[in-house]
């Protein structure tokens, strides 16, 4: 267990507290579909990569973030593989304003599980006997930015209707 206790010196006067509690794989899938075949191809994937996250508050002060990374590679329209991945984490967050809980979830959870989950996909793909995979890293500060920002024009559109 790492656990960190902050003293946030806002107004509100309590400690703040993070933990992690634990780190763990939840859903693990690899498929080669084309199999032996691909392998006699030359190597020039194109690769499609979609992430996605969920919290869910547990009890309090507990919550899983779940970080479900999904990676398609394909070969001149052959799918060569595909690797699901659901990688979670049960953290313990209290004493932050309100405010701040859906950035820790949607964005500082995810930001400390994305490279445990890189690291299964790596090992996945080179146990199915491709090539190294090497996910680039993800910005989800950025990522949960531009979700605000959709939400935002997603209501001032609705609220002109």
């Amino acid at each position: 267990m790492v656990e960190q206790k902050l003293d946030a010196g806002q107004a509100t006067g309590n400690q703040v507290e993070f933990g992690i509690q634990r780190l763990f794989v939840k859903d693990l899938s690899f498929e080669a579909p084309n199999s032996p075949h691909i392998f006699l191809e030359e190597w020039k994937p194109d690769m499609q990569l979609n992430l996605h996250t969920e919290a869910t508050t547990l009890e309090a002060p507990l919550h899983e973030v779940v970080l479900t990374v999904s990676v398609k590679v394909s070969l001149k329209e052959q799918v060569a593989f595909l690797a699901e991945l659901q990688y979670a984490g049960i953290f313990s967050i209290s004493g932050f304003p309100t405010e701040q809980m859906r950035p820790m979830l949607a964005s500082f959870c995810p930001n400390i599980l994305y490279p445990y989950a890189r690291e299964v996909i790596s090992d996945i793909v080179a146990r199915g006997g491709f090539p190294p995979l090497y996910l680039a890293p993800v910005n989800f500060d950025a990522m949960y930015q531009q979700q605000l920002e959709r939400e935002r024009s997603g209501s001032s559109v609705t609220g002109e209707g």
